[in-house]
């Protein structure tokens, strides 16, 4: 097997909500592997760890902003390689008293923030006839978990919206695929995770018989951003433990 087939050295990766969890987490695993990753966030915590990133600040619900930022990226790199949409907020609440205020701030970044900063990028991927976007959606993107409406109808549209690009944009050379995180232990899901009856109940509906962690994510990262995943667009692959796979939970 090639040594380099999984290689992202020298790849300029652009991750939305880099600045902390999941997206903080893919961004570090990449830089360790020698690509050139930019960060993406709204703001950004003064930490040693986040050695070899480079942070730029953007709030990707403005479009003036996120032109700005790519017009940066690419007048220093002259290329994107990989796009990952990361950034994302949960906002929960039942469905009877969730406010349109919460609906529509929920959509702007899980969904159109994403929508539009590919835009953006998919300017230069075109040029250079080559790339992988690789959209953070969830599990939720395929059930319909409860009192939460915004954020699953966000990654549901978001699950829709990379096999959309993905159809558009193979003329090109350029791969869109759905990373889907099952129940994985954030900041945004700390308050489950330290429940205890919400805690083994979910851990219940997976194959492996636990919650994921940060560093499950990283190694299909990889795979979509590298060579490795060539051949592969418009597709859902989900890190969820078997979530999504399951059926009846012994008796």
């Amino acid at each position: 097997m090639d040594d380099d087939l999984f290689s992202v050295k020298g790849k300029v990766v652009i991750i939305t909500g880099g600045g902390q969890g999941i997206g903080e987490f893919l961004a570090l695993g990449l830089s360790k592997r020698r690509a050139i990753v930019y960060c993406i966030d709204k703001k950004f915590k003064k930490s040693k760890n986040r050695r070899g990133l480079q942070d730029m600040l953007c709030d990707i619900t403005k479009l003036d902003e996120i032109k700005s930022v790519c017009s940066e990226i690419i007048k220093r790199n002259k290329k994107v390689d990989v796009l990952i949409n990361n950034a994302g907020i949960t906002m929960p609440n039942n469905s009877d008293n969730y406010s349109l205020e919460s609906w529509s701030k929920t959509l702007d970044i899980n969904l159109t923030g994403a929508f539009s900063f590919t835009q953006q990028v998919l300017k230069q991927m075109k040029k250079n006839h080559s790339g992988s976007i690789i959209n953070i959606t969830s599990l939720n993107a395929e059930f319909g978990f409860p009192n939460n409406p915004a954020y699953i109808a966000s990654k549901g549209g978001l699950k829709m919206l990379g096999k959309s690009l993905a159809r558009d944009c193979g003329k090109y050379g350029i791969r869109v695929n759905n990373l889907g995180p099952g129940y994985i232990l954030t900041k945004m899901t700390e308050k489950s995770y330290r429940n205890k009856k919400k805690y083994a109940a979910r851990k219940a509906n997976t194959m492996l018989g636990r919650w994921g962690k940060t560093s499950d994510l990283l190694g299909p990262c990889i795979f979509l951003a590298s060579d490795a995943s060539s051949y592969v667009t418009g597709q859902d692959i989900y890190v969820d433990g078997g979530w999504s796979a399951n059926g009846l939970q012994d008796e």
